[in-house]
């Protein structure tokens, strides 16, 4: 983009790289609602239909740490704004425990049960069967899934740059 006497210019350029990145965030959306859907059919052909896609993620990323809800968002756990419900959820289905934190009594911290270990490893399982698959069709090598997440990080870094610094 040129600035020329306060006046914004958009070359064709400039156009084809916003149609672009249009393109790119409404596949990511996409990609996102689609991993749900395998996830929700995974959980149904396994035969475990209490907890939803979202709720299933959320104790894979948990894993075996022991984490506050702020954390879960902060490491990039959990991205929806529901966490509370979904750990409220997890917790009364018996696939979280929870005990108040020990150096400030108003933070929970949170952790697996065995029944919340069980989901962690189907997800695993799943995500496994999908890595050597889309190596084995060679539909991604190890370059382009790395050269893929180099650059989804960079966005990443650019838009935290944008909600930290506002331009």
């Amino acid at each position: 983009m040129n600035i020329h006497n306060d006046t914004l210019t958009i070359t064709a350029a400039d156009r084809g790289f916003a149609a672009e990145y249009l393109d790119s965030l409404s596949l990511v959306e996409r990609l996102h609602r689609l991993l749900l859907d395998v996830l929700k059919d995974e959980f149904e052909r396994v035969g475990v239909l209490e907890i939803n896609p979202v709720q299933a993620l959320l104790l894979f990323n948990v894993g075996d740490n022991e984490v506050t809800a702020g954390e879960l968002k902060s490491r990039g756990y959990y991205q929806g704004s529901n966490v509370s419900y979904n750990l409220k959820k997890l917790v009364e289905m018996g696939y979280m425990h929870h005990k108040r934190c020990e150096i400030d009594r108003r933070a929970v911290r949170v952790s697996l049960t065995p029944k919340g270990h069980d989901v962690h490893k189907i997800v695993a399982r799943l995500f496994s069967r999908h890595a050597q698959g889309l190596q084995g069709k060679d539909v991604l090598s190890f370059d382009q899934i790395t050269q893929i997440n180099g650059t989804l990080k960079r966005v990443e870094r650019y838009w935290s740059d944008q909600i930290r610094y506002i331009y």
